[in-house]
C-alpha cells in the first residue's frame, strides 16, 4: 500500500499522527498523471542521441528503431525460399493464363470478363483486349508465334485477337456454351469444346470457318480439349470419366479410354513428342497415360502422381522436355512433378482460393499459376533442386541425391538404380551428349526412352 505524507505534525495531536492510507484505484490514478505518453518518452529517447553542436553529421537511431529488412517469400516452408511476384488486376476469378512473346508477356482471361496482357517483367497491365466479352471468360489461348489469340466466354462466343494490335480478328457464335478452346501448335486451327452438344469443333483460324463438328463425341458435357504438337490428334476429357483421341485428317476416333478416373476429368495435355498424354480430374489424381495402347503408367516411378493434391485437381502442363510436370488444384497449390523421378518435387503455396490454371515459361525457370483468389503469381524455380527441403524430401522418398559431373547440379537416382551413366550425369547432361553425337536429336528423346521403359515393364 502507497504511503503519502499528511499534515505538520505540530498541528496534529500525537495520537492522531497515522499514515494516510489510498486504495490502489486512486494511487495508478495519479501515477499516471505524471507519467510521459509513450509517444512523448519515445521522442525524447530518440533525441537524446542527437548531438546539437555536430552539424553535418548524422547520429544512429537507437537500435529499437533499426529494423532489419524483410524478405517475403509467400506462403512456404522456412527452407523453400522460392521467389515468387503476385500479379493484381482483374476484379474476379482468373480462370487461364499463358506465357507469350518468348516468356516477357503474359496472358489472362477472368470472370470479369475481360482478356488482359502483362508484362511480366514488372507484373503491369499492358492491354484490355477490346471489344471485350460480354460473359466470364472461360478459356484464352494464343499461337506458338504469338500473334494471334482466341478466348471463349460464356456469351457462347469465341473471339480472335491480333496479339501486336490489339485488333478484333473475328468473333464466332455457337448455339450452346463453349467450355475450352486452344490453338494447334502450327496456328493453322483451333479445337474448342461445346458443352450442350458433348463434342468438339475444329475451325480453320485464317477463314474463321467450321472444318468439322462431332456431336455427342461423349455421353456428358466436355471439360476440356487440346491438340498433340503435330496438329494431327485432339484430345478430349469429359464428366463421364472418358478420354478420346480424335485424328484431325481421317476424322475418326482413333482411341477411347472409357472410367479413366473416377470422377469428372478437369484437363489433359499432351508431351512434346505426343506419346503420353497427362489428365488431371477431380479424384485428387492425375494420370500418364500411353495413347498408343491406351494404358496408363501405374508401374514404377509415376504411380505417385496419384498421390499429390488435398483437392480436386484443376489443371495439369508439361514442361517443353517433359522432364517435370506441373499441377493446379482446389486445395490452393501448385504441385511440380518430377516425371522421371516419379515424384512430387515441390508444393507451391500461397494463393487464398482455388488454382484455376497453370503455365510453364518455355525456358523452364518459371511458373504461372491463376486463381479464383483473382490474382496470378509468378513462381522462380530456377533454383528449386538446390532448395534444401527439396533435397531433404527426396532422400525421405529413398532417392539419392549426388552432384553431376557435368554442370554440378544436384540430381537425383533411385537406391535401386544400377546404371553407370546415371551415377555421374544428370539427364539433362546426357540429353546434351546425344545431341552432340548426331547431328539431328528429336526433342521427344526422353520420352521415347519412356515409352521403352513402359514396354519393358509389359515384358516383366
Amino acid at each position: 500500500m502507497w504511503l503519502l505524507p499528511s499534515a505538520p505534525t505540530s498541528a496534529i495531536p500525537t495520537s492522531a499522527r497515522r499514515p494516510c492510507k489510498l486504495n490502489w484505484a486512486t494511487v495508478a490514478r495519479a501515477y499516471g498523471r505524471f507519467k510521459l505518453p509513450v509517444a512523448e518518452a519515445r521522442q525524447l529517447r530518440l533525441l537524446s542521441t542527437l548531438d546539437p553542436l555536430a552539424v553535418g553529421k548524422t547520429s544512429p537511431l537507437p537500435e529499437e528503431c533499426l529494423k532489419p529488412e524483410k524478405l517475403i517469400w509467400g506462403d512456404q516452408e522456412p527452407l523453400s525460399k522460392i521467389p515468387f511476384k503476385i500479379l493484381k488486376g482483374h476484379e474476379q476469378m482468373v480462370s487461364s493464363c499463358h506465357f507469350c512473346v518468348d516468356d516477357t508477356k503474359i496472358l489472362s482471361g477472368s470472370y470479369d470478363c475481360t482478356v488482359k496482357l502483362w508484362d511480366a517483367v514488372d507484373g503491369v497491365v499492358i492491354r484490355n483486349f477490346e471489344p471485350g466479352p460480354r460473359a466470364p471468360v472461360l478459356e484464352c489461348s494464343i499461337t506458338a508465334d504469338s500473334k494471334r489469340l482466341i478466348a471463349a466466354s460464356y456469351d457462347k462466343t469465341i473471339r480472335a485477337w491480333d496479339l501486336e494490335t490489339g485488333k478484333l480478328l473475328w468473333k464466332i457464335k455457337h448455339d450452346n456454351f463453349v467450355v475450352s478452346c486452344k490453338f494447334s501448335p502450327d496456328g493453322k486451327y483451333m479445337v474448342s469444346a461445346l458443352d450442350v452438344d458433348r463434342g468438339i469443333c475444329i475451325t480453320d483460324v485464317a477463314s474463321a470457318t467450321t472444318v468439322s463438328q462431332v456431336k455427342d463425341h461423349h455421353k456428358r458435357s466436355v471439360t476440356a480439349c487440346c491438340f498433340d504438337h503435330n496438329s494431327q490428334k485432339v484430345a478430349s476429357v469429359s464428366s463421364d470419366r472418358t478420354i478420346k483421341i480424335w485424328d484431325v485428317m481421317s476424322q475418326a476416333t482413333l482411341l477411347t479410354i472409357t472410367k479413366a478416373h473416377t470422377n469428372l476429368i478437369s484437363n489433359c495435355c499432351f508431351t512434346f513428342s505426343g506419346h503420353f498424354l497427362c489428365t488431371s480430374s477431380w479424384d485428387k489424381t492425375l494420370k500418364i497415360w500411353n495413347i498408343h495402347t491406351g494404358e496408363f503408367r501405374s508401374h514404377g516411378a509415376c504411380v505417385t502422381l496419384m498421390q499429390g493434391h488435398e483437392g480436386s485437381v484443376s489443371s495439369c502442363h508439361f514442361a517443353r522436355d517433359a522432364s517435370f510436370l506441373v499441377s493446379g488444384a482446389f486445395d490452393k497449390t501448385v504441385a511440380i512433378w518430377d516425371v522421371g523421378e516419379g515424384c512430387r518435387k515441390f508444393s507451391l503455396k500461397g494463393h487464398s482460393d482455388w488454382v484455376m490454371d497453370i503455365a510453364i515459361s518455355n525456358n523452364k525457370k518459371w511458373i504461372l499459376s491463376a486463381s479464383k483468389d483473382k490474382t496470378m503469381r509468378l513462381w522462380n524455380i530456377e533454383e528449386i533442386d538446390q532448395i534444401p527441403l527439396v533435397i531433404e524430401y527426396k532422400k525421405a522418398k529413398g532417392l539419392n541425391v549426388i552432384q553431376c559431373e557435368g554442370c554440378d547440379r544436384p540430381f537425383s537416382i533411385y537406391k535401386s538404380d544400377t546404371s553407370a551413366e546415371a551415377f555421374t550425369k544428370c539427364v539433362f547432361c546426357r540429353m546434351d551428349e546425344r545431341h552432340l553425337s548426331t547431328d539431328a536429336t528429336s526433342p521427344s528423346e526422353r520420352e521415347d526412352s519412356l515409352a521403352n521403359k513402359d514396354s519393358a515393364y509389359k515384358d516383366d
